[in-house]
């Protein structure tokens, strides 16, 4: 795998894009292409040290963030979800993609019986829309104590997904 890293910010050191390399490419033994690239991006909030780390296939997108005030124990959290993203998704994985050429993945491992993951959608919900604004929209979601909240918005004539970023602040998506 070849690994693109930079930092946001931040001087990448050779020690830092060494280690970064020795974590990820453990991820190898997952993909059969060793054409995948994947991009690695180090930021730096207040005191902690972040590490976003993207794998992209023909597929689907891998992907993982970590914070630490240690960026090398952030560079260990990172490499080990993505390593446990793959592992509980090894079946899915494996029952959508194994007859497709030229897919990347390698799913001849074996996975601890505790480590596969049968998500289900446990609860569906109807809910009517009412037409409101951005603002109303961020009233009704912090009334209801979620981090997201879904409404027909009169401002851009749409469906849109008010949500609480990781930050702290609000993002909205629309869906035209």
């Amino acid at each position: 795998m070849k690994l693109n890293i930079r930092g946001d910010k931040v001087t990448v050191t050779k020690a830092i894009k060494d280690y970064i390399n020795e974590k990820v490419s453990k991820l190898d033994r997952y993909f059969e292409s060793k054409n995948v690239e994947g991009k690695v991006i180090i930021r730096i909030r207040n005191n902690e040290q972040i590490i976003e780390v993207t794998i992209p296939t023909s597929r689907f997108t891998l992907r993982a963030e970590e914070h630490h005030q240690d960026l090398y124990a952030a560079i260990d959290l990172v490499a080990d979800k993505l390593e446990k993203q793959i592992r509980r998704n090894k079946n899915r994985l494996n029952d959508k993609y194994k007859n497709i050429d030229k897919f990347e993945m390698n799913f001849n491992f074996d996975v601890a019986e505790e480590e596969i993951d049968e998500t289900k959608i446990v609860k569906r919900k109807n809910v009517e829309m009412k037409p409101m604004d951005e603002e109303e929209a961020i009233l009704q979601m912090e009334l209801l104590n979620h981090d997201f909240f879904v409404f027909k918005n009169i401002d851009e004539e749409c469906v849109s997904v008010l949500y609480q970023r990781k930050d702290g602040k609000l993002g909205i998506i629309n869906v035209k």
